[in-house]
């Protein structure tokens, strides 16, 4: 049974090109919907001795240069343009897993690093999503640097 809607996670680094394309190259395949989404994680409140500091100003900073990163992808790949893209605060797996269900998809991509030792340990947000995710989960392995 083909794919009709396509769920993309991006950090809206350089290293999601490879993620983005295989999302692309299976959305034509299966003449599916593919939307993009990047989750924006809070900021912990910080504490500077007794007094503490507000990072409202810092955190919607943040999400204005994930907005600007997503249109920058949207026009590197016109073919994104009738896609949605979805832009939230949280922790990625919940977000991911949330979006997923309520925009009935189907496939959720998402990129890997294939982390061993100490980084395996501490965890990675593909492994998360991939556990109790609605739908299929397809990692992408990303090549290390």
């Amino acid at each position: 049974m083909p794919y009709t809607h396509i769920l993309v996670a991006v950090d809206l680094t350089e290293e999601c090109n490879p993620i983005v394309k295989r999302g692309l190259d299976i959305a034509m395949t299966n003449g599916a919907k593919l939307s993009l989404i990047h989750i924006v994680e809070p900021m912990a409140m910080a504490f500077g001795g007794d007094v503490p500091m507000d990072l409202s100003l810092l955190q919607q900073q943040q999400l204005d240069q994930a907005k600007e990163r997503m249109a920058s992808l949207k026009l590197k790949y016109p073919e994104l343009v009738a896609g949605e893209t979805l832009l939230t605060y949280g922790q990625p797996r919940q977000e991911i897993h949330d979006k997923a269900k309520e925009h009935h998809c189907d496939l959720i991509i998402v990129g890997s690093h294939g982390r061993t030792g100490l980084a395996l340990l501490l965890g990675s947000t593909a492994n998360d999503v991939l556990h109790g995710a609605p739908c299929d989960v397809l990692a992408v392995r990303l090549k290390r640097d």
